[in-house]
Protein backbone atom coordinates (compact mmCIF):
# COMPACT_ATOMS: atom_id res chain seq x y z
CA UNK A 1 0.00 0.00 0.00
CA UNK A 2 1.34 3.43 -1.02
CA UNK A 3 1.46 6.32 1.23
CA UNK A 4 -1.91 8.01 -0.16
CA UNK A 5 -3.98 5.35 -0.44
CA UNK A 6 -2.70 4.53 3.88
CA UNK A 7 -3.26 8.35 4.23
CA UNK A 8 -6.84 7.61 3.31
CA UNK A 9 -6.98 4.21 5.26
CA UNK A 10 -6.10 5.98 8.45
CA UNK A 11 -8.68 8.70 7.93
CA UNK A 12 -11.42 5.90 7.20
CA UNK A 13 -10.16 4.20 10.39
CA UNK A 14 -10.71 7.24 12.11
CA UNK A 15 -13.71 7.63 11.08
CA UNK A 16 -15.70 4.36 11.41
CA UNK A 17 -13.61 3.66 14.86
CA UNK A 18 -13.55 6.72 17.45
CA UNK A 19 -10.23 6.55 18.75
CA UNK A 20 -7.17 4.55 17.49
CA UNK A 21 -3.56 4.65 18.87
CA UNK A 22 -0.16 4.73 16.95
CA UNK A 23 -0.10 1.00 17.97
CA UNK A 24 -3.19 -0.01 16.51
CA UNK A 25 -2.64 1.89 13.03
CA UNK A 26 0.41 0.65 12.69
CA UNK A 27 -0.69 -3.04 13.30
CA UNK A 28 -3.73 -2.29 10.94
CA UNK A 29 -1.56 -1.51 8.14
CA UNK A 30 1.69 -3.39 8.94
CA UNK A 31 3.77 -0.63 9.37
CA UNK A 32 6.10 1.27 11.76
CA UNK A 33 4.77 3.25 14.36
CA UNK A 34 7.39 6.29 13.16
CA UNK A 35 5.74 5.95 9.98
CA UNK A 36 1.87 6.41 11.13
CA UNK A 37 3.42 9.28 13.06
CA UNK A 38 4.89 10.63 9.98
CA UNK A 39 1.36 9.77 8.75
CA UNK A 40 -0.48 11.72 11.09
CA UNK A 41 1.84 14.78 10.52
CA UNK A 42 0.78 14.62 6.72
CA UNK A 43 -2.58 14.45 7.78
CA UNK A 44 -2.86 17.35 9.57
CA UNK A 45 -0.98 19.37 7.21
CA UNK A 46 -3.66 19.13 4.67
CA UNK A 47 -6.36 19.77 6.76
CA UNK A 48 -7.18 16.90 8.19
CA UNK A 49 -8.47 17.96 12.16
CA UNK A 50 -6.52 15.16 13.74
CA UNK A 51 -6.49 15.07 17.51
CA UNK A 52 -3.83 13.20 19.42
CA UNK A 53 -3.30 12.58 23.27
CA UNK A 54 -1.14 11.08 24.83
CA UNK A 55 -1.58 7.98 26.57
CA UNK A 56 -4.99 7.62 24.69
CA UNK A 57 -4.52 7.64 20.93
CA UNK A 58 -5.76 9.58 17.76
CA UNK A 59 -9.01 10.39 17.08
CA UNK A 60 -10.76 13.11 14.19
CA UNK A 61 -12.38 16.04 15.21
CA UNK A 62 -16.19 16.12 16.33
CA UNK A 63 -18.16 17.02 13.06
CA UNK A 64 -15.81 15.95 10.57
CA UNK A 65 -16.72 13.58 8.16
CA UNK A 66 -14.39 12.07 4.41
CA UNK A 67 -17.41 12.44 1.64
CA UNK A 68 -18.15 9.45 0.43
CA UNK A 69 -14.96 7.80 -1.84
CA UNK A 70 -15.43 6.11 -5.37
CA UNK A 71 -14.89 2.46 -5.80
CA UNK A 72 -12.51 0.78 -8.67
CA UNK A 73 -14.51 -2.02 -10.54
CA UNK A 74 -13.00 -4.49 -7.96
CA UNK A 75 -14.03 -3.15 -5.06
CA UNK A 76 -17.94 -2.43 -6.48
CA UNK A 77 -17.50 -6.38 -7.87
CA UNK A 78 -16.64 -7.21 -3.94
CA UNK A 79 -19.63 -5.53 -2.46
CA UNK A 80 -22.09 -6.56 -4.78
CA UNK A 81 -21.10 -10.15 -4.64
CA UNK A 82 -21.30 -9.64 -0.99
CA UNK A 83 -24.78 -8.21 -1.43
CA UNK A 84 -25.61 -11.09 -3.86
CA UNK A 85 -24.25 -14.10 -0.65
CA UNK A 86 -26.86 -11.79 1.52
CA UNK A 87 -29.83 -12.19 0.30
CA UNK A 88 -29.25 -15.84 -0.32
CA UNK A 89 -27.69 -16.68 3.10
CA UNK A 90 -29.35 -14.32 5.67
CA UNK A 91 -33.46 -13.59 6.31
CA UNK A 92 -35.96 -11.60 4.39
CA UNK A 93 -35.76 -8.42 6.01
CA UNK A 94 -31.81 -8.57 5.40
CA UNK A 95 -32.11 -9.74 2.25
CA UNK A 96 -34.60 -6.56 0.74
CA UNK A 97 -31.77 -4.16 2.31
CA UNK A 98 -29.17 -6.17 0.18
CA UNK A 99 -30.93 -5.52 -2.79
CA UNK A 100 -31.49 -1.85 -2.25
CA UNK A 101 -27.86 -1.52 -1.22
CA UNK A 102 -27.24 -3.53 -4.24
CA UNK A 103 -29.19 -0.63 -6.29
CA UNK A 104 -27.44 2.23 -4.50
CA UNK A 105 -24.16 0.69 -4.84
CA UNK A 106 -24.86 0.60 -8.81
CA UNK A 107 -26.18 4.15 -8.87
CA UNK A 108 -23.32 5.88 -7.52
CA UNK A 109 -20.92 4.55 -9.49
CA UNK A 110 -19.38 6.19 -12.90
CA UNK A 111 -20.70 4.49 -16.30
CA UNK A 112 -17.34 3.06 -17.26
CA UNK A 113 -16.92 1.42 -13.81
CA UNK A 114 -20.52 0.12 -13.76
CA UNK A 115 -20.06 -1.38 -17.11
CA UNK A 116 -16.73 -3.05 -16.13
CA UNK A 117 -18.21 -4.52 -12.75
CA UNK A 118 -21.21 -5.60 -14.72
CA UNK A 119 -18.48 -7.53 -16.87
CA UNK A 120 -16.80 -9.63 -14.13
CA UNK A 121 -19.87 -9.88 -12.10
CA UNK A 122 -20.93 -12.09 -14.91
CA UNK A 123 -17.96 -14.24 -14.44
CA UNK A 124 -18.87 -15.18 -11.23
CA UNK A 125 -22.27 -16.94 -9.15
CA UNK A 126 -23.19 -17.96 -6.24
CA UNK A 127 -24.96 -21.06 -6.48
CA UNK A 128 -27.09 -22.86 -3.25
CA UNK A 129 -27.20 -26.40 -3.03
CA UNK A 130 -30.35 -28.35 -2.65
CA UNK A 131 -30.07 -29.25 1.09
CA UNK A 132 -29.64 -25.88 1.58
CA UNK A 133 -32.31 -24.22 -0.57
CA UNK A 134 -34.64 -26.57 1.35
CA UNK A 135 -34.10 -25.32 4.81
CA UNK A 136 -37.08 -23.33 4.88
CA UNK A 137 -37.52 -22.43 8.45
CA UNK A 138 -33.90 -21.59 8.91
CA UNK A 139 -34.21 -18.11 7.44
CA UNK A 140 -37.42 -17.40 9.83
CA UNK A 141 -35.00 -18.28 12.78
CA UNK A 142 -32.23 -15.88 11.45
CA UNK A 143 -34.59 -13.05 11.54
CA UNK A 144 -36.46 -14.04 15.18
CA UNK A 145 -32.98 -14.73 16.62
CA UNK A 146 -31.30 -11.96 15.21
CA UNK A 147 -33.99 -9.79 16.72
CA UNK A 148 -34.25 -11.40 20.29
CA UNK A 149 -30.68 -10.89 20.35
CA UNK A 150 -30.90 -6.98 19.47
CA UNK A 151 -33.63 -6.52 21.98
CA UNK A 152 -32.16 -8.83 24.70
CA UNK A 153 -34.72 -11.29 25.10
CA UNK A 154 -34.45 -15.13 25.92
CA UNK A 155 -35.73 -17.63 23.05
CA UNK A 156 -37.49 -21.33 23.43
CA UNK A 157 -37.59 -23.95 21.05
CA UNK A 158 -37.17 -27.38 20.23
CA UNK A 159 -33.98 -29.43 19.89
CA UNK A 160 -33.11 -32.45 17.99
CA UNK A 161 -29.67 -33.56 18.18
CA UNK A 162 -28.04 -35.89 16.21
CA UNK A 163 -27.02 -38.79 18.51
CA UNK A 164 -28.90 -39.30 21.86
CA UNK A 165 -28.13 -37.09 25.01
CA UNK A 166 -26.90 -38.92 28.28
CA UNK A 167 -30.63 -39.43 29.59
CA UNK A 168 -31.40 -41.09 26.49
CA UNK A 169 -33.36 -38.60 24.44
CA UNK A 170 -32.66 -36.88 21.01
CA UNK A 171 -35.40 -34.16 21.39
CA UNK A 172 -35.28 -31.86 24.27
CA UNK A 173 -37.21 -28.23 24.27
CA UNK A 174 -34.64 -25.38 25.31
CA UNK A 175 -34.54 -21.93 27.12
CA UNK A 176 -31.93 -19.95 26.10
CA UNK A 177 -30.04 -16.38 26.05
CA UNK A 178 -28.95 -15.83 22.45
CA UNK A 179 -25.43 -14.39 21.89
CA UNK A 180 -25.13 -14.64 18.75
CA UNK A 181 -24.96 -16.11 15.15
CA UNK A 182 -22.60 -18.09 13.21
CA UNK A 183 -22.62 -18.95 9.73
CA UNK A 184 -19.98 -22.08 9.11
CA UNK A 185 -19.92 -24.72 6.44
CA UNK A 186 -22.75 -24.09 5.44
CA UNK A 187 -24.86 -23.43 8.30
CA UNK A 188 -26.32 -20.95 10.74
CA UNK A 189 -25.30 -22.19 13.87
CA UNK A 190 -26.70 -20.27 17.02
CA UNK A 191 -24.27 -19.44 20.26
CA UNK A 192 -26.26 -18.99 23.45
CA UNK A 193 -26.33 -19.84 27.34
CA UNK A 194 -28.69 -22.53 27.45
CA UNK A 195 -30.92 -22.62 30.58
CA UNK A 196 -30.96 -26.81 30.74
CA UNK A 197 -27.06 -26.93 30.43
CA UNK A 198 -26.23 -23.94 32.68
CA UNK A 199 -23.33 -23.40 30.28
CA UNK A 200 -22.65 -21.56 26.51
CA UNK A 201 -23.97 -24.21 23.63
CA UNK A 202 -24.00 -24.47 20.50
CA UNK A 203 -27.35 -25.24 18.19
CA UNK A 204 -27.83 -25.21 14.78
CA UNK A 205 -30.66 -24.01 13.32
CA UNK A 206 -31.53 -26.76 10.58
CA UNK A 207 -32.46 -28.98 14.14
CA UNK A 208 -34.86 -26.44 15.88
CA UNK A 209 -38.54 -26.65 15.80
CA UNK A 210 -41.24 -23.85 17.10
CA UNK A 211 -38.92 -21.43 17.85
CA UNK A 212 -40.64 -18.41 19.47
CA UNK A 213 -38.90 -15.32 21.32
CA UNK A 214 -40.02 -14.88 24.82
CA UNK A 215 -40.49 -11.66 27.41
CA UNK A 216 -38.00 -12.80 29.56
CA UNK A 217 -34.89 -10.45 29.10
CA UNK A 218 -30.90 -11.41 29.47
CA UNK A 219 -28.24 -9.40 30.04
CA UNK A 220 -24.71 -9.96 27.36
CA UNK A 221 -22.12 -10.68 29.36
CA UNK A 222 -19.57 -7.86 29.67
CA UNK A 223 -16.61 -9.87 28.95
CA UNK A 224 -18.37 -12.05 26.24
CA UNK A 225 -17.14 -11.03 22.77
CA UNK A 226 -18.40 -13.02 19.52
CA UNK A 227 -15.56 -12.09 17.09
CA UNK A 228 -13.06 -13.35 19.91
CA UNK A 229 -15.23 -16.33 21.38
CA UNK A 230 -13.55 -19.72 21.00
CA UNK A 231 -15.46 -22.57 22.26
CA UNK A 232 -13.57 -25.54 24.42
CA UNK A 233 -12.44 -28.56 22.04
CA UNK A 234 -14.05 -31.77 23.96
CA UNK A 235 -13.45 -33.96 20.66
CA UNK A 236 -10.84 -36.63 22.63
CA UNK A 237 -11.45 -39.40 20.49
CA UNK A 238 -9.24 -40.27 17.21
CA UNK A 239 -10.24 -42.29 14.61
CA UNK A 240 -8.50 -43.30 11.56
CA UNK A 241 -10.24 -44.55 8.48
CA UNK A 242 -8.49 -45.84 5.26
CA UNK A 243 -9.99 -44.39 1.88
CA UNK A 244 -9.97 -46.47 -1.30
CA UNK A 245 -8.26 -44.53 -4.87
CA UNK A 246 -11.18 -44.90 -6.48
CA UNK A 247 -13.60 -42.33 -4.02
CA UNK A 248 -10.67 -40.67 -2.88
CA UNK A 249 -11.65 -37.22 -5.08
CA UNK A 250 -14.85 -37.43 -3.96
CA UNK A 251 -14.39 -37.47 -0.29
CA UNK A 252 -11.92 -34.53 -0.49
CA UNK A 253 -14.53 -32.87 -2.42
CA UNK A 254 -17.11 -33.33 0.63
CA UNK A 255 -15.32 -32.19 3.58
CA UNK A 256 -15.92 -33.56 7.27
CA UNK A 257 -16.38 -30.78 10.31
CA UNK A 258 -14.87 -33.86 12.37
CA UNK A 259 -11.80 -34.18 9.79
CA UNK A 260 -8.12 -33.45 11.48
CA UNK A 261 -5.56 -34.63 8.63
CA UNK A 262 -5.38 -36.55 5.10
CA UNK A 263 -2.61 -38.17 3.89
CA UNK A 264 -2.23 -39.54 0.20
CA UNK A 265 -0.79 -42.74 0.00
CA UNK A 266 1.29 -43.62 -3.26
CA UNK A 267 -1.43 -45.64 -4.67
CA UNK A 268 -3.66 -42.98 -4.25
CA UNK A 269 -5.32 -44.40 -1.02
CA UNK A 270 -6.18 -41.88 1.23
CA UNK A 271 -5.41 -41.93 5.19
CA UNK A 272 -7.65 -39.55 7.20
CA UNK A 273 -8.01 -38.87 11.03
CA UNK A 274 -10.96 -37.35 12.71
CA UNK A 275 -11.61 -36.49 16.27
CA UNK A 276 -15.09 -37.05 17.62
CA UNK A 277 -16.60 -36.59 20.87
CA UNK A 278 -18.25 -39.98 20.74
CA UNK A 279 -17.27 -42.63 17.65
CA UNK A 280 -21.23 -42.90 16.76
CA UNK A 281 -20.60 -39.53 15.29
CA UNK A 282 -18.60 -40.87 12.28
CA UNK A 283 -21.41 -44.25 11.77
CA UNK A 284 -23.29 -42.39 9.54
CA UNK A 285 -20.41 -40.86 7.33
CA UNK A 286 -18.24 -44.08 6.72
CA UNK A 287 -21.63 -46.16 6.15
CA UNK A 288 -22.27 -43.74 3.42
CA UNK A 289 -19.23 -44.46 1.45
CA UNK A 290 -19.95 -48.47 1.65
CA UNK A 291 -16.70 -50.33 1.00
CA UNK A 292 -14.82 -47.97 0.02
CA UNK A 293 -14.16 -46.79 3.40
CA UNK A 294 -12.39 -48.89 6.10
CA UNK A 295 -12.02 -48.12 9.39
CA UNK A 296 -9.11 -48.25 11.65
CA UNK A 297 -9.51 -47.50 14.78
CA UNK A 298 -10.91 -47.21 17.55
CA UNK A 299 -12.26 -51.00 17.64
CA UNK A 300 -15.75 -49.44 19.25
CA UNK A 301 -16.63 -47.95 15.63
CA UNK A 302 -15.39 -50.57 13.94
CA UNK A 303 -17.68 -53.13 16.03
CA UNK A 304 -20.77 -50.64 15.55
CA UNK A 305 -20.16 -50.34 11.85
CA UNK A 306 -20.45 -54.38 11.69
CA UNK A 307 -23.45 -54.62 14.13
CA UNK A 308 -25.39 -51.86 11.62
CA UNK A 309 -23.82 -53.89 8.40
CA UNK A 310 -25.90 -56.79 10.14
CA UNK A 311 -29.24 -54.91 10.83
CA UNK A 312 -29.21 -53.90 7.50
CA UNK A 313 -28.91 -57.35 6.02
CA UNK A 314 -31.59 -58.23 7.82
CA UNK A 315 -34.19 -56.36 6.09
CA UNK A 316 -32.58 -57.53 2.50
Amino acid sequence: MNKTDRLLAIVLELQRTAVLRAEDLAAIFETSVRTIYRDIQALCEAGVPVVGEPGVGYSLMEGYFLPPVSFTAEEAVTLLIGTDFIEQRFDQDYGLKARASRGKIEAILPEPVRMEAARARKTMRLLMTDDERYRGPEKAYVEMIRQAILLGRKVKFGYAKRLPEEDGNRHSVRVAAPYGLVFTRGSWVLVARCELRQDIRHFRLSRMNELTMLNEPFQLPSDFNLQDYAPPDDRNIVVQVQVHAAIADKVRESPNYYSEAIEEQEDGVLHMTFRVRQPEEMLQWVLGWGAGVIVLEPESLCRRVREEIHHMLEHY
